[in-house]
């Protein structure tokens, strides 16, 4: 990997806007697998790295979901309202915490045991951003709350208990189309979970 990284120099850096979170223009030279260095310039919108769980009731085969409107799907022709997994922002804690935060905030579940799979870029392209993905047994006696996110950021979070087959399912009439939800109902199938 640090071989990698020697094929990237002279980065330089212009700051476009830290309205939200930071976005930046980079200017740098790539060596080539040829061996010739190449100019080269991209924009990357950094928000800092994430966790997401997707929740689960082994005897009961369902999962829990979320739904909540997100402006950018709106802008791109969609109804705005995805339904996903609960996930946030890391914000300096640990990705385990954080996610085990993030549950009960937005779906009223308070898990003491998460299990990490895997973690992914997931627009590698323009963003940053590395999600650390979960998933959490829960139970009934697990739920704490209603859920539903903090208000004063904004939140407005619908709470979905689903049979896991239909959250499969739904993979596929594209009700749901969040990335890294499809990629954890992927994972409890193949991993024979539920």
């Amino acid at each position: 990997m640090e071989k990698d990284r020697q094929r990237v120099r002279h980065i330089r850096e212009t700051l476009l806007s830290d309205n939200w979170y930071t976005l930046k223009k980079y200017t740098f030279e790539f060596l080539r697998r040829d061996g010739t260095w190449q100019a080269q310039s991209r924009e990357a919108y950094d928000r800092g790295n994430g966790a997401v769980i997707l929740l689960f009731n082994k005897a009961r085969r369902t999962v829990v979901l979320t739904r909540q409107f997100r402006f950018p799907l709106y802008i791109n022709g969609h109804s705005g309202f995805l339904i996903e997994a609960a996930a946030g922002l890391l914000d300096n804690a640990s990705p385990e915490a954080r996610v085990m935060a993030e549950a009960e905030e937005e779906t009223g579940f308070k898990i003491a045991q998460v299990q990490k799979v895997f973690e992914a870029y997931m627009s590698p392209g323009s963003v940053t951003e590395k999600l650390y993905f979960f998933i959490g047994e829960y139970t009934a006696h697990h739920r704490r709350g209603e859920g539903g996110g903090i208000v004063e950021e904004g939140e407005d979070i619908e709470v979905l208990e689903w049979p896991f087959e239909r959250a499969l399912a739904a993979i596929t009439t594209g009700e749901i189309m969040d990335a890294k939800t499809i990629m954890l109902l992927h994972y409890l199938a193949v991993h024979h979970i539920l």
